[in-house]
């Protein structure tokens, strides 16, 4: 166990690590930063959140080829591709995710920002309706898969009712609502408080927090994201998943192998 005053020295030293722009190159955040326009950004980087499991270079490349096949026009090609150009994204794989997945992914985003006008407006609705991002969440996934879809893709957006870490809707959520002087993530949605967030809690960020007793539950569920994030709340109750930076930076530099 780290003292307090130097677990807050270590998590600020780390934070200023690894929030800056050179982090932005080899992460699937360099998706939506390829875009300027809100929507683009904000399907861009849904999507790319949605396959950020295995090989970052790998999660990169296979997102931007997704955003090829868009004609890197992610928001038009979702509200306007015809039945051709959407089987023109059968192509686009990534491990276990399939062009099939991401066709139906597409139909899901279409109806969604038919329904609320865009993925924030989305977000930042519910959220002024129930102010819970757990809320939100469940919420979300029960209105992605509200239009026929097969039922292998399911398995591709997390179930927090099912207590998931939902670490991929999590970190999409950073992105959107984190907003800072560093260039990072994008503070899209600026109704949602930074400090609503949780903890994109992934192999990585849970071992250096367990090493550092910020957490002590075993398992990466949503308790462990409950219970990690509120331990950051300590260091800062208005950002406290800005510290996703130092625990996930400080896990991908071998931190626990020095």
């Amino acid at each position: 166990m780290v003292d307090a005053d130097a677990l807050r020295e270590l998590l600020e030293r780390w934070y200023d690590r690894y929030n800056r722009a050179d982090f932005i190159a080899p992460d699937p955040i360099s998706v939506p930063h390829r875009f300027a326009g809100r929507e683009d950004r904000e399907i861009a980087g849904f999507l790319a959140a949605t396959i950020a499991w295995g090989n970052r270079r790998a999660i990169v490349g296979n997102a931007c080829r997704m955003m090829r096949c868009m004609d890197d026009a992610p928001a038009d090609f979702v509200r306007n591709a015809s039945e051709e150009e959407l089987c023109g994204l059968r192509g686009c794989v990534h491990r276990t995710f399939n062009g099939e997945d991401l066709i139906a992914c597409v139909r899901a985003l279409r109806a969604l920002c038919l329904k609320y006008g865009s993925l924030g407006a989305f977000f930042e609705g519910r959220y002024a309706a129930t102010g819970s991002i757990p809320a939100v969440l469940s919420e979300f996934r029960r209105e992605f898969f509200s239009v026929p879809h097969p039922a292998r893709c399911e398995k591709h957006l997390s179930s927090i009712d099912k207590g998931s870490a939902c670490k991929r809707l999590n970190m999409y959520l950073r992105w959107m609502v984190r907003r800072d002087d560093r260039g990072v993530d994008f503070g899209l949605w600026r109704s949602i408080p930074p400090a609503a967030l949780y903890l994109p809690l992934d192999l990585h960020s849970g071992a250096v927090a367990r090493a550092l007793g910020l957490l002590d539950r075993r398992q990466n569920d949503w308790r462990a994201v409950e219970r990690v994030t509120e331990a950051l709340r300590a260091f800062d109750p208005l950002d406290p998943v800005r510290f996703d930076f130092a625990l996930f930076g400080a896990g991908m530099d071998g931190f626990l192998k020095k």
